[in-house]
Protein backbone atom coordinates (compact mmCIF):
# COMPACT_ATOMS: atom_id res chain seq x y z
CA UNK A 1 0.00 0.00 0.00
CA UNK A 2 1.31 3.43 -0.91
CA UNK A 3 1.80 5.54 2.21
CA UNK A 4 3.39 8.83 3.24
CA UNK A 5 4.61 9.47 6.77
CA UNK A 6 4.73 12.94 8.33
CA UNK A 7 4.72 14.29 11.88
CA UNK A 8 2.32 16.93 13.17
CA UNK A 9 2.90 18.95 16.32
CA UNK A 10 0.00 19.81 18.60
CA UNK A 11 0.43 21.25 22.12
CA UNK A 12 4.08 20.15 21.98
CA UNK A 13 3.21 16.50 21.27
CA UNK A 14 4.39 14.75 18.08
CA UNK A 15 1.49 13.10 16.28
CA UNK A 16 2.52 10.64 13.59
CA UNK A 17 0.44 10.83 10.44
CA UNK A 18 0.09 8.25 7.68
CA UNK A 19 -1.63 9.28 4.45
CA UNK A 20 -2.48 6.19 2.45
CA UNK A 21 -4.01 5.16 -0.85
CA UNK A 22 -6.49 2.33 -0.16
CA UNK A 23 -6.66 1.50 -3.86
CA UNK A 24 -3.06 0.26 -3.65
CA UNK A 25 -3.74 -2.00 -0.67
CA UNK A 26 -3.12 -5.73 -1.10
CA UNK A 27 -3.75 -8.64 1.26
CA UNK A 28 -0.01 -9.32 1.37
CA UNK A 29 0.51 -5.95 3.07
CA UNK A 30 -1.15 -7.31 6.20
CA UNK A 31 1.57 -9.94 6.67
CA UNK A 32 3.67 -7.19 8.26
CA UNK A 33 1.30 -7.35 11.24
CA UNK A 34 1.93 -10.15 13.78
CA UNK A 35 -1.85 -10.30 14.33
CA UNK A 36 -2.81 -10.31 10.64
CA UNK A 37 -4.88 -13.50 11.09
CA UNK A 38 -7.32 -11.55 13.27
CA UNK A 39 -8.24 -9.36 10.30
CA UNK A 40 -9.00 -12.09 7.80
CA UNK A 41 -12.77 -11.51 7.96
CA UNK A 42 -12.58 -7.71 7.88
CA UNK A 43 -13.64 -5.78 4.79
CA UNK A 44 -10.94 -4.32 2.55
CA UNK A 45 -11.52 -0.74 3.78
CA UNK A 46 -11.13 -1.79 7.41
CA UNK A 47 -7.94 -3.70 6.63
CA UNK A 48 -6.35 -0.69 4.92
CA UNK A 49 -7.33 1.65 7.78
CA UNK A 50 -6.04 -0.77 10.40
CA UNK A 51 -2.73 -1.16 8.60
CA UNK A 52 -2.30 2.61 8.27
CA UNK A 53 -3.08 3.10 11.94
CA UNK A 54 -0.55 0.47 13.01
CA UNK A 55 2.07 2.03 10.71
CA UNK A 56 1.52 5.39 12.41
CA UNK A 57 1.69 3.69 15.82
CA UNK A 58 4.92 1.89 14.90
CA UNK A 59 6.56 5.21 14.03
CA UNK A 60 5.33 6.75 17.29
CA UNK A 61 6.56 3.78 19.34
CA UNK A 62 9.94 3.89 17.64
CA UNK A 63 10.35 7.43 18.97
CA UNK A 64 9.86 5.94 22.44
CA UNK A 65 12.44 3.21 21.90
CA UNK A 66 9.97 0.39 21.24
CA UNK A 67 9.84 -1.84 18.17
CA UNK A 68 6.49 -3.39 19.08
CA UNK A 69 3.39 -3.26 16.91
CA UNK A 70 0.23 -2.91 19.03
CA UNK A 71 -1.80 -6.11 19.11
CA UNK A 72 -5.61 -6.22 19.26
CA UNK A 73 -7.21 -6.51 22.70
CA UNK A 74 -10.37 -8.33 23.71
CA UNK A 75 -12.44 -5.20 23.06
CA UNK A 76 -10.65 -4.45 19.76
CA UNK A 77 -8.46 -1.85 21.48
CA UNK A 78 -4.72 -1.45 20.69
CA UNK A 79 -2.47 -3.07 23.29
CA UNK A 80 0.45 -0.79 24.18
CA UNK A 81 3.80 -1.72 25.75
CA UNK A 82 4.01 -1.58 29.53
CA UNK A 83 4.53 1.97 30.79
CA UNK A 84 3.25 3.61 27.62
CA UNK A 85 -0.17 4.84 26.52
CA UNK A 86 -1.31 5.50 23.00
CA UNK A 87 -4.16 6.52 20.75
CA UNK A 88 -4.98 5.89 17.07
CA UNK A 89 -7.52 7.64 14.85
CA UNK A 90 -8.58 7.22 11.22
CA UNK A 91 -10.44 9.48 8.82
CA UNK A 92 -10.83 8.82 5.12
CA UNK A 93 -7.25 8.21 3.88
CA UNK A 94 -5.42 9.52 6.96
CA UNK A 95 -4.40 7.76 10.16
CA UNK A 96 -2.89 9.35 13.27
CA UNK A 97 -1.10 7.86 16.28
CA UNK A 98 0.31 9.31 19.48
CA UNK A 99 2.32 7.69 22.29
CA UNK A 100 2.92 9.17 25.75
CA UNK A 101 3.85 8.04 29.28
CA UNK A 102 0.33 8.93 30.45
CA UNK A 103 -3.20 8.44 29.04
CA UNK A 104 -3.84 10.39 25.84
CA UNK A 105 -6.52 10.59 23.21
CA UNK A 106 -6.21 11.83 19.63
CA UNK A 107 -8.96 12.15 17.04
CA UNK A 108 -9.29 13.37 13.46
CA UNK A 109 -12.57 14.24 11.74
CA UNK A 110 -13.56 15.69 8.38
CA UNK A 111 -15.29 19.04 8.81
CA UNK A 112 -19.03 18.45 8.55
CA UNK A 113 -21.15 19.84 5.75
CA UNK A 114 -23.81 22.42 6.71
CA UNK A 115 -26.51 19.88 5.90
CA UNK A 116 -25.09 17.20 8.17
CA UNK A 117 -24.52 19.79 10.88
CA UNK A 118 -28.18 20.85 10.85
CA UNK A 119 -29.27 17.22 10.89
CA UNK A 120 -27.30 16.06 13.94
CA UNK A 121 -26.53 19.14 16.06
CA UNK A 122 -29.43 18.49 18.46
CA UNK A 123 -28.27 14.90 18.90
CA UNK A 124 -24.69 15.82 19.74
CA UNK A 125 -25.12 18.95 21.86
CA UNK A 126 -27.59 20.38 24.34
CA UNK A 127 -28.85 23.96 24.01
CA UNK A 128 -26.19 25.41 26.34
CA UNK A 129 -23.43 23.79 24.30
CA UNK A 130 -24.95 25.07 21.07
CA UNK A 131 -25.00 28.62 22.44
CA UNK A 132 -21.29 28.38 23.26
CA UNK A 133 -20.51 27.24 19.73
CA UNK A 134 -22.70 29.92 18.14
CA UNK A 135 -20.97 32.60 20.23
CA UNK A 136 -17.57 31.57 18.87
CA UNK A 137 -16.03 32.96 15.69
CA UNK A 138 -16.11 29.54 14.03
CA UNK A 139 -18.69 28.50 11.43
CA UNK A 140 -21.14 26.14 13.09
CA UNK A 141 -20.20 23.06 10.98
CA UNK A 142 -16.55 23.51 11.97
CA UNK A 143 -17.41 24.18 15.63
CA UNK A 144 -19.69 21.13 15.79
CA UNK A 145 -16.99 18.95 14.24
CA UNK A 146 -14.58 20.27 16.85
CA UNK A 147 -16.97 19.50 19.72
CA UNK A 148 -17.59 15.98 18.42
CA UNK A 149 -13.87 15.32 17.95
CA UNK A 150 -12.99 16.74 21.37
CA UNK A 151 -15.43 14.37 23.06
CA UNK A 152 -13.95 11.47 21.11
CA UNK A 153 -10.43 12.42 22.25
CA UNK A 154 -11.54 12.66 25.87
CA UNK A 155 -13.25 9.28 25.74
CA UNK A 156 -10.15 7.71 24.18
CA UNK A 157 -7.95 9.16 26.92
CA UNK A 158 -10.36 7.66 29.46
CA UNK A 159 -10.42 4.32 27.69
CA UNK A 160 -7.31 2.95 29.40
CA UNK A 161 -9.16 3.22 32.71
CA UNK A 162 -12.74 2.63 33.80
CA UNK A 163 -14.60 4.82 31.29
CA UNK A 164 -16.39 7.58 33.21
CA UNK A 165 -19.19 7.90 30.68
CA UNK A 166 -22.17 6.05 29.33
CA UNK A 167 -23.03 8.04 26.21
CA UNK A 168 -21.98 11.00 24.12
CA UNK A 169 -23.84 13.50 26.30
CA UNK A 170 -21.72 12.65 29.37
CA UNK A 171 -19.15 15.23 28.22
CA UNK A 172 -20.34 18.79 27.74
CA UNK A 173 -18.69 21.79 26.08
CA UNK A 174 -18.15 24.63 28.56
CA UNK A 175 -15.82 26.93 26.62
CA UNK A 176 -14.11 27.27 23.25
CA UNK A 177 -11.04 29.24 22.20
CA UNK A 178 -8.75 29.52 19.18
CA UNK A 179 -6.64 26.51 20.21
CA UNK A 180 -8.51 24.66 22.95
CA UNK A 181 -11.96 23.52 23.98
CA UNK A 182 -12.96 22.74 27.57
CA UNK A 183 -15.23 19.83 28.45
CA UNK A 184 -16.88 18.83 31.71
CA UNK A 185 -17.94 15.27 32.52
CA UNK A 186 -21.36 14.41 33.92
CA UNK A 187 -21.51 10.59 33.86
CA UNK A 188 -24.50 8.99 35.53
CA UNK A 189 -22.82 5.76 36.62
CA UNK A 190 -19.62 7.36 38.00
CA UNK A 191 -20.78 10.40 39.99
CA UNK A 192 -17.30 11.02 41.46
CA UNK A 193 -16.29 12.24 37.99
CA UNK A 194 -19.15 14.74 37.80
CA UNK A 195 -17.95 18.25 37.00
CA UNK A 196 -14.37 17.23 36.24
CA UNK A 197 -12.97 19.50 33.54
CA UNK A 198 -10.58 18.74 30.72
CA UNK A 199 -8.81 21.03 28.28
CA UNK A 200 -8.67 19.57 24.78
CA UNK A 201 -6.18 21.03 22.28
CA UNK A 202 -7.22 21.38 18.67
CA UNK A 203 -6.00 22.46 15.28
CA UNK A 204 -7.33 22.55 11.75
CA UNK A 205 -5.38 20.66 9.10
CA UNK A 206 -6.74 21.21 5.61
CA UNK A 207 -10.35 19.97 5.68
CA UNK A 208 -9.94 18.17 9.00
CA UNK A 209 -10.06 18.90 12.71
CA UNK A 210 -7.50 17.19 14.95
CA UNK A 211 -8.06 17.15 18.72
CA UNK A 212 -5.79 16.01 21.52
CA UNK A 213 -6.55 15.18 25.15
CA UNK A 214 -3.43 14.86 27.31
CA UNK A 215 -5.02 15.03 30.78
CA UNK A 216 -5.33 11.67 32.56
CA UNK A 217 -8.98 10.93 33.27
CA UNK A 218 -8.68 10.24 36.97
CA UNK A 219 -10.79 11.61 39.82
CA UNK A 220 -9.35 14.97 40.86
CA UNK A 221 -10.85 17.82 42.88
CA UNK A 222 -13.54 19.60 40.92
CA UNK A 223 -12.54 22.94 39.48
CA UNK A 224 -14.74 25.70 40.79
CA UNK A 225 -16.95 27.32 38.21
CA UNK A 226 -15.49 30.64 39.36
CA UNK A 227 -11.92 29.61 38.62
Amino acid sequence: MDVQHTVLSLAGYPIHRIDFDPLTFSEADLLWLPHHHQLQNAVRKRKAEHLAGRLAAAHALRDRGSSQIPAIGSQRQPLWPSGLFGSISHCNTTALALIAPHPVGVDIESIMTPGLCDEIVDTLLNKDEQRILLASSLPLPMALTLAFSAKESLYKACGSQAPPHSDFTAARVISLSANSIALALYPTENPHYAGRRYQIHWQRYSGHIVTLCTTPCSPTPEISSNA
